[in-house]
């Protein structure tokens, strides 16, 4: 039976709330409730989410029964929605816009969480500039037959050397699952397109230090049990979960940001609605300096030209955009008979 609603102050904006005791995370009973998920948001949504939200248009991933229950992923803010709540308008690669979320203030993410938001999903942008992204992403995505402990390995064994040897300053967190995600904050200089091209020549260099854990092929059938380097996700309308945002996981994880020598010996389980909020009382926030320095992507773009003059162009898309200037065909390897034919002829 449906509670009476009651009203939270959050930072002086009254914000409805309802059914608290409804069971969100069914493994951790009473202690993973709608109550839980928004105590844990009220907890981080006046500081670190806030920061890693502020003015960017945000997408929910919303569990209204729980996380076994049906996934609502939204992209649109609903056109009755409280005044205190503010949009910023989207262009989708279909040419379609919307007006999405925008997070101005924490009474934003304590409605989204009241909605049955677990996951927030923020562009790499701010309102209201939504075509020059100021974040560029690097996404280690281990696939089957690989885990957290390759992602942790290749992050802080490869990928911050090399960070390191290009000037340049990343900022490590857990996905919330296996992954690992890095983010880098950049100039506004550059559309996605070319922060894509960036991201495609990090991956790319990361391929060659570590060919036989890591991968930037697009096609599942090519990867094998190896890392993939998602590059699309420096791709227009494609998001990450947020810094401090739970996730659909039976313990409740956070994706949690974390010093790299913390992550050289991290457990993503070790991070959820229970212990991140003491964590980044006791710490601080390794995400604080993220926003202190914003940087030129130039020497990887350099490096996009070096590996154009050797022949690597650019790689797939995904299927939902519309055909690129200069992308291969989209095409899985197996299916493509032009591929076959030069293979008969060999």
């Amino acid at each position: 039976m449906a509670t009476k609603a009651e009203e939270l102050d959050v930072d002086g904006v009254a914000v409805r709330f309802t059914n608290p005791d409804k069971v969100y995370f069914p493994k951790l009973g009473s202690n993973g409730t709608k109550g839980k998920v928004v105590e844990y948001y009220r907890t981080v949504g006046g500081g670190s989410l806030l920061t890693a939200l502020r003015d960017r248009p945000t997408h929910l991933q919303r569990f209204p029964d729980g996380v076994e229950g049906e996934e609502i992923y939204q992209k649109r803010v609903p056109e009755k929605h409280p005044d205190y709540l503010h949009t910023c308008r989207v262009t989708f690669p279909s040419g379609r816009t919307a007006d999405a979320l925008m997070v101005t203030h924490p009474s934003a993410i304590v409605w989204a969480a009241q909605m049955g938001t677990i996951t927030f999903h923020p562009w790499q942008v701010r309102c209201p500039d939504t075509d020059h992204p100021d974040e560029l992403r690097v996404d280690l995505d281990p696939q089957p037959g690989t885990g957290f402990a390759q992602a942790r390995a290749v992050a802080v064994d490869i990928l911050k050397p090399l960070l390191d040897e290009l000037g340049l300053v990343g900022y490590p967190k857990t996905s919330g699952g296996r992954g690992v995600h890095v983010f880098l904050r950049i100039r506004t200089d550059w559309d996605f397109t070319a922060v894509r091209r960036a991201g495609i020549a990090l991956a790319r260099e990361i391929e060659r230090r570590a060919p036989e854990l890591v991968t930037t092929s697009w096609w599942k059938e090519e990867r094998g049990r190896r890392l993939f380097i998602d590059y699309n996700q420096n791709a227009r309308d494609r998001t990450f979960a947020a810094a401090y945002s739970v996730r659909a996981t039976p313990i409740a994880t956070v994706s949690t940001p974390l010093t790299w020598e913390e992550l050289g010996t991290a457990d993503p389980d070790d991070y959820t609605i229970a212990t991140v909020p003491a964590l980044v009382a006791e710490r601080g926030d390794p995400m604080a300096g993220l926003d202190s320095v914003a940087q030129s992507i130039e020497s990887l773009l350099a490096m996009a030209d070096a590996d154009a003059e050797r022949g690597l162009g650019d790689l797939p898309y995904p299927p939902n955009y519309p055909k690129m200037p200069g992308e291969p065909k989209r095409v899985q390897p197996s299916r493509d008979t032009d591929l076959k034919a030069r293979d008969r002829k060999g």
